[in-house]
């Protein structure tokens, strides 16, 4: 309700109403302590480890032949700058039914590393504006083949440079997030938000 588009003035019934949700508002957050039936405070045990939302390096995807979100598609991001030369880090993901991944699980060989995790590694950088370079990696020729369609693309690699470092909220932190529209015979992808 829009009282000041009108060129009348607004009836009293209306500044009642208005008057009355201003007070309920304003006693909703003066109140010192909520009713106890709205509060609610889950049991987590404190050795017990929270997931970040999302990792720093999140994808999508959308199958532009459906106009659907690609979900069920098998994803690999892979650290391709790493300094240990021995073993390569790589994290496995499958995108939900929005077609999305984000979170990483690290391969059998990443999880014994000391930088189990997306954050993990970015965190262990030297300095805020460090500078890494990975790649996402979508099966997409066996998860077409499943729907019955022909594909051109066995898979799709996209290769970026994260700069930055840390956990979200920190100095040097940005989030990386690699939306891919694909269909059988094209693919295009940019830096989303």
């Amino acid at each position: 309700m829009d009282i000041g588009s009108s060129s009348n003035p607004p009836s009293s019934d209306q500044l009642g109403k208005v008057t009355t949700r201003l007070n309920l508002y304003k006693n909703h957050l003066t109140s010192s302590s909520p009713p106890s039936s709205t509060t609610f405070t889950p049991k987590v045990p404190s050795n017990t480890p929270t997931m970040a939302a999302r990792d720093p390096i999140t994808c999508h995807v959308l199958n532009t032949l459906t106009g659907t979100p690609a979900a069920n598609l098998p994803v690999t991001l892979t650290l391709l700058s790493s300094t240990n030369t021995t073993t390569t880090t790589t994290f496995n993901a499958t995108t939900n039914a929005d077609g999305r991944v984000a979170n990483w699980t690290p391969t059998p060989e990443t999880a014994s590393a000391s930088s189990s995790s997306v954050p993990a590694i970015l965190a262990s950088l030297p300095a805020a504006d460090s500078k890494t370079n990975w790649a996402l990696r979508f099966e997409v020729g066996p998860w077409f083949e499943a729907q019955g369609v022909e594909s051109f693309w066995p898979e799709v690699e996209v290769k970026f440079t994260v700069k930055g470092r840390g956990k979200e909220g920190e100095e040097g932190w940005r989030h990386y997030h690699v939306p891919v529209l694909l269909g059988p015979w094209n693919y295009s992808t940019y830096r989303g938000s």
